[in-house]
Parts: structure tokens; sequence; C-alpha cells
């Protein structure tokens, strides 16, 4: 016979825990009720909770110490607070402490039973046991979006794995490139929205002036335009995930606004009276140091301590130089099923892995793309990389050449242009591209009459692959003699 999940109820004010009790019996649970922290404890040492309810005040202490105690030694049992009307400070702090939710005074049934819902959901997650000690739930590497097995990936991944139980708001910060929207996606997936909607929303990209259609919706009639109702962003991920990208480029009244929104769990469309109460995990993300922003007026203070419940750091890839080799090679087999098949020379291999990549992970997969045009016969060799050389880093400090040869030998030396005139006489070119390709296409035809015209040993002699010099010739009209 299966049992119904379990509730406890914590509450000194009888009325309230009668209305919670009743309202969940209607969902077909069975609730525990109590009315001091003594009394809470005594119940859980007895008995297994799907959810734990508590005030944050009760007779003999605060509901954020049963908060801190269920985190640490019921680590698979959600629980959630209920706050005073417009106490943000002490919801926030109880998100801090591991709370699952919170809700806030007057409570609404409906937000009540969509709160215990998404803590049932926790409960059917893969490996969550219903044990009285029961293990926190372990990332898969194998099945993570994030590639890697680097201490500080392998890290990154229990995080996220722990971040999915609770509904808390997190901040995600990193630099451009690293990978946050996937970190966001990863915690979506793992936890209990991941059959509802995932929406990924660029601040930076969306005109100040529809900033608030856009996320809120609008109704037929509400502007010039506006033909037929329509959803916004919150609407769109109810009972998911909405990732707000590069959340500092918000212009502070729409800041207002989205605080308000967050606050009250309810957006109202545009020309319309009635707000519409919304069920949405916040993900925030930006490269920026939003404190940074708060200090220089340019981010409210009070939707950062919103937004930044739980803050994520995404490492750069300078940082995981280990996982350089399994990402290329990830990215690398998902080019050859669109028919771009090549492999990484060792040489190439190495100078990667003493690349900073200022674009992180994002420039890794553009200097892949880019090589492929470049690779000689499917193989991707130093030159065809083009890393920039203030970028490179080679046994400390030292630059690594970028006109160093496949073999990983310094080639012959290269035939040097002539002082520029202009550098001796003081007069500047008419043109400067046309000047420049005038420079190097008189180093490639001397390269090229140096080894007779084998176009081999010439991009071997100027320190690039083949189909870079054939490309070259090409563009700047160099053809062999008759």
């Amino acid at each position: 016979m299966t049992t119904s999940p379990r509730i406890l109820i914590i509450d000194d004010e009888a009325d309230l825990r009668e209305l919670f009790t009743l309202s969940l019996i209607k969902m077909g649970l069975e609730v525990d009720s109590a009315e001091t922290l003594d009394e809470a404890r005594h119940c859980l040492a007895r008995q297994e909770y799907a959810l734990v309810l508590t005030d944050m005040r009760l007779p003999d202490g605060l509901g954020i110490e049963l908060v801190r105690e269920v985190s640490a030694n019921y680590k698979n049992t959600p629980i959630a607070v209920i706050t005073a009307y417009g106490s943000t400070d002490n919801a926030v702090a109880a998100l801090k402490a591991g709370a699952f939710d919170y809700l806030s005074k007057p409570v609404e049934i409906h937000q009540l039973r969509t709160m215990v819902q998404s803590a049932l959901r926790l409960n059917d997650l893969p490996g969550t046991s219903r044990s009285v000690k029961p293990k926190v739930l372990q990332a898969d590497a194998a099945a993570s979006r994030l590639t890697g097995q680097s201490a500080v990936m392998s890290e990154l991944r229990n995080q996220i794995a722990k971040l999915a139980r609770s509904m808390a708001p997190i901040s995600i910060t990193g630099e451009s490139g690293s990978g946050k929207e996937i970190a966001a996606r990863e915690i979506h997936a793992r936890s209990a929205r991941a059959d509802k909607p995932f929406i990924a929303v660029n601040c930076g990209a969306i005109p100040e002036a529809l900033m608030e259609a856009e996320f809120f919706g609008y109704r037929k009639g509400a502007f010039t335009g506006a033909n037929d109702d329509r959803d916004g962003f919150f609407q769109a991920a109810h009972g998911g995930t909405l990732m707000l990208d590069e959340v500092a480029d918000l212009p502070l009244q729409m800041q207002v606004k989205l605080l308000r929104a967050i606050q009250e769990r309810s957006v109202r469309k545009l020309g319309s009276t009635v707000e519409e109460p919304l069920d949405v995990r916040i993900i925030s993300a930006t490269h920026q140091d939003l404190s940074e922003c708060v200090a220089k007026g340019k981010f409210r203070q009070d939707l950062f301590y919103r937004l930044n419940v739980i803050e994520l750091r995404l490492p750069p890839l300078r940082e995981r130089r280990d996982d350089i080799h399994e990402l290329a090679e990830a990215i690398l087999e998902r080019f050859a099923k669109q028919g771009h098949e090549a492999v990484l020379s060792e040489g190439a291999l190495e100078a990667l892995r003493s690349y900073t990549f200022p674009g992180n992970v994002r420039e890794l997969e553009n200097i892949l793309e880019r090589a492929l045009a470049f690779a000689n016969e499917g193989v991707i060799e130093v030159a065809d990389l083009a890393l920039k050389p203030e970028d490179t880093q080679r046994g400390g400090d030292q630059p690594l050449s970028s006109a160093q040869s496949e073999d990983g030998q310094q080639p012959q030396s290269v035939p040097q242009a002539a002082i520029p005139e202009f550098a001796l006489t003081g007069e500047m070119p008419g043109s400067l591209p046309d000047y420049l390709d005038k420079i190097e296409r008189d180093i490639i035809i001397k390269a090229l009459e140096k080894t007779r015209y084998n176009r081999t040993k010439a991009a071997q002699l100027l320190g690039i692959s083949f189909r870079q010099l054939r490309y070259q010739m090409q563009k700047l009209n160099i053809s062999e003699p008759d």
C-alpha cells in the first residue's frame, strides 16, 4: 500500500495551521503540525517528510534555525519559510541558509499549492533517497552539458546538483564565453522543473521602449500595433526557469518593475488591470561586477540582493587547461557531424594549452571553426589556429612564436620586407590597406622565388599552412611565372 507524502507545518497561529492543513489534505497529502521549534525537532526525529513549512517567528526561536538544521541533517528534505509581509530581508536570509522557497503573509492558497507541488516533484528526481540521512544528489559528469574532468569542473557540477533542488534565485558570474547559459540550462535540467520551459533572455538586446511588453506581455489595443493579446517572457516561463542574461544591462526603470515581479510573483500585462500569478525560478547572469554597478548607481541595490541570493562562479578556461583537449575533441566531433572532419596535431594541442583564451570556450570554438578552413588534409596545425601572440604563454611567460613550424622547431628565417619608406621620409602612405597588401605580396613572392615556387616549402618558410598561402596568393593575385 502506497502512503501519501507527509508535510510538516510549524506555526504558532492555530488558525493558520488549520487552514494549511485543510488545504493540503484536499491535495491528498498527510499533514503533521507543530507549534514550536522543539515540537518540530521531535517530529523530524521520528518521521520523514516530503516538505517542511515553518514560520520565521516562533515562541522558542526563529525558523531560520530550523532551516539550517534541516539543510545540514536532512539534505533531501526541502524546507520552506513563511515571512511577514514586506520582510524580504528575512526571505533572502532563509534562502541563503538553505531554504527551498518562501511564502509571504498573507499567504495565498494557490501559491501554497504551487510550492508544495514543486517540492513533491523534487522527491521524484533520480538519486533522491527518502532515508533518514540521505546522500546528496551527485552530478553525473557523463550526462552533464558542462564538459571537463578538472577539479574545478567537478566541483561546479556538484554545486549545480545542490542548487537544482532549490527555488532560490541564482546569480551566475563569469567572463564572456565561459558558458553561463550552459550552466543555467544544467541547473534547470537537474531540477524538478526539467519538464517545464527554460526561457533565456538577453537583456542587452531588447530596446528599452519594448522591454515591459516583452517581459510582461500586453493586451490587444494596449498600444498602436497591439493587434492581439500576447504573453511575455514571464508567462512563457511559467512553471519553469527564466534566465536573465546580461542583467546588468537593464535600465533602472525596468529594474524597478522586475523587482516587483520577483517579489510579488505576479505580473500585469500592458493594458490589463489584473495581475497574473506566476511560478518562475529566476537565474541571472552577467560578465560585469554587479556589486560595482550598485556602487556606481547603475544597478539597484534591492534588486541585487534579490537576484544574488546564491552566486555561482564559472571558472575561465585558463583555470581549467586540463579540459582543453576534451573540449576541443567535443567541438571537432560536432563539426564532423556537419561534414567537416579534422584532428588536432600535437603541436596545435600544445599551443591551445599555452593560450590564455580571453574569450574562453566560445573563443576556442571560433578558433577551431576558423582552423578547419585552413587545415591541410584534415590535420589542424599550429599555424592554422592563428592564435594571438600577445595572449599566448609557454613555459611561464615565454611567448609562443606565431611562426613556429609544425614539428615544433623554429623555421628558417623569413625574408623580411625593407624598412617602410614612410618611416624614413615621414610621409604617410595614401592607403594603409593597399600599402600592407603590397608588403605582404612582396614577402610572399620572395619566399616563392627562394623555394622555386614550391608552395609547400614556401608556406613552411613563412610559418603558415599551405591553405593559408594559397588563399593569400589568390587574394593578392599572385601566380606562378610561365
